[in-house]
């Protein structure tokens, strides 16, 4: 039994539009855990958690399929302007732009599962 519930697993995060939705869930996990360090004044936990967020964007920009058309260049975009608006908050220790990337994830995460039917 514990070898079919690995390979359904596999099955399921095989599916290349399942692992976007995946990166986008665990983007913003690790999000709320910047804005609960940022709440406790955890300085360490904080960074460690915008560079895991940072590190999914850039992952999330590596996939783009620019011959797909302009959504890819807009993208692009987005995720990049994501990336410089956590290197600010974590500077600044801003709250609430965190709290808009947050925003601006949940809206992908919609977006995509209508895209996808996911």
């Amino acid at each position: 039994m514990g070898i079919d519930a690995y390979n359904q697993q596999n099955a399921v995060t095989d599916d290349p539009y399942m692992l976007i939705l995946k990166l986008y869930e665990g983007l913003l996990q690790y999000l709320s855990f910047v804005k609960s360090a940022m709440e406790e004044g955890d300085i360490e936990k904080k960074f460690k958690y915008i560079n895991k967020s940072i590190a999914i964007f850039d992952e999330l920009r590596n996939v783009l399929d620019y011959d797909g058309g302009d959504v890819a260049y807009y993208l692009d975009g987005l995720y990049l302007y994501q990336i410089e608006t956590l290197f600010s908050a974590g500077v600044s220790n801003n709250v609430t732009a965190i709290e808009q990337v947050m925003k601006v994830v949940k809206g992908l995460i919609d977006a995509w599962k209508d895209e996808t039917g996911l």
